[in-house]
């Protein structure tokens, strides 16, 4: 038997916590101190994002967070005891990459709940190039 990627993030859904939307934007509006990650491709970030997100695409996370990576991304990869929000489209990726975070060291780490197509769709602020 094969697992599929439904299977993967049900599996990763296990062992992450969830943020929704409405709770993120009021983390923002009182100024909560956290980055807030995007896992999707360059191409999807582009075309719209949640403000002030940084972009650390999902096939590349795991080398931008190694300590022992010289090429790592340095504001994400000393990051470890401060909070941490990833999204990606709709939360599988996301799930995904919280959980990763968490295996390599990350403490406080949530997913955004049905990705940027939920804060979207509650109206929430976007930016876009």
């Amino acid at each position: 038997m094969h697992l599929t990627l439904a299977d993967l993030v049900k599996d990763a859904k296990t062992r992450i916590r969830e943020i929704n939307a409405e709770q993120l934007h009021e983390a923002l509006e009182n100024k909560r101190e956290q980055i807030i990650v995007d896992v999707r491709e360059p191409e999807e970030y582009k075309s719209w994002r949640i403000p002030g997100s940084i972009l650390i695409p999902r096939g590349v996370l795991e080398p931008a967070v190694d300590l022992e990576n010289p090429q790592r991304n340095k504001i994400l990869a000393d990051a470890r005891g401060k909070k941490l929000v990833v999204y990606c489209g709709t939360g599988g990726r996301s799930s995904l990459a919280a959980d990763v975070l968490q295996k390599m060291g990350f403490v406080d780490v949530e997913s955004l709940a049905g990705g940027i197509a939920n804060w979207r769709n509650a109206g929430y602020p976007i930016e876009q190039n």
